[in-house]
């Protein structure tokens, strides 16, 4: 049996993870402006853009013809199974449409199901589930360790800079303009499939300092992921300060927050994501 992976391009998995298991990637639409960009945006480009313009873009979620012309090639072949895992239903309406997709081919071979996050922690649970898979073949056995990578993974991370957060309506002027005056930095994280502000810290150190302190029971069997918006100074700097709590040898990623957070966020975001134990 062959499984065919498919997620929408919010899960801002590493390249080398999408041509190791083959990956498909659905695209997401992002507007600058008047300008349509149908099959999404590089993440460099994507930020240059914004630095460029000043413009905080928009996104689309896939439509279902996007979904059909994929699965369309694998429609209940005996030897192929797909596997779909989109962002939080919280966030966006994408597996309903991916469902719409196969309903329309009249496909049974796939299982769709929200990652109830996105960037990082959606490409974590993809990355480790392919990992899963080389050892499993198991279609229940490999829907029940999804469910289980889904239930650990955490994502936590600080906003350095809050006038994107301004621009992109999320934030009053008033509080952008005192927040800035008093350097205070939002805390956000991924809770029950959405993306909260859960603290504000004065200064990039205690923000730091904030996160890393949320780590607990980790289960060092699995990558730690360190993740920015064009912020790799920040990133560095944490994951300095984050090697106490990764294991001896634990693997650390490094991925970049793609347009979907970053058209929320803007180009000043780093943290991080892991796995805790069961």
């Amino acid at each position: 049996m062959k499984f065919k992976i498919v997620a929408d391009a919010s899960c801002d998995i590493p390249k080398e993870y999408m041509e190791k298991y083959d990956i498909t990637i659905i695209p997401i639409e992002v507007m600058f402006g008047d300008k349509l960009y149908p099959e999404g945006l590089e993440t460099k480009e994507f930020y240059q853009k914004i630095k460029e313009t000043g413009i905080i873009p928009k996104t689309a979620m896939p439509n279902t013809y996007k979904f059909e012309n994929v699965y369309k090639d694998y429609v209940n072949k005996e030897d192929v199974f797909v596997i779909t895992i989109v962002i939080s239903m919280e966030m966006s309406q994408t597996k309903l449409q991916a469902q719409m997709a196969a309903e329309n081919l009249g496909m049974t071979n796939v299982f769709i199901e929200e990652s109830a996050s996105t960037t990082v922690g959606q490409g974590a649970i993809i990355g480790e589930l392919c990992r899963f898979i080389d050892k499993c073949q198991d279609i229940e056995k490999i829907k029940e360790e999804f469910y289980r990578l889904r239930k650990n993974v955490h994502i936590y991370a600080v906003i350095d800079d809050l006038s994107y957060l301004k621009q992109s309506g999320r934030l009053s002027s008033t509080s952008a303009f005192f927040g800035k005056v008093l350097g205070v930095k939002p805390i956000i994280a991924i809770k029950d499939g959405k993306v909260m502000t859960i603290a504000k810290c004065n200064g990039a150190q205690k923000a730091e300092n904030y996160i890393l302190e949320k780590i607990e029971n980790m289960d060092t069997s699995h990558p730690f992921f360190v993740v920015h918006s064009d912020m790799q100074e920040g990133a560095d700097r944490l994951l300095e300060k984050a090697k106490k709590y990764i294991g001896e040898q634990q693997e650390v990623i490094t991925a970049q927050i793609g347009c979907v957070v970053g058209s929320h966020v803007g180009p000043t975001c780093y943290g991080f994501g892991y796995f805790s134990k069961d």
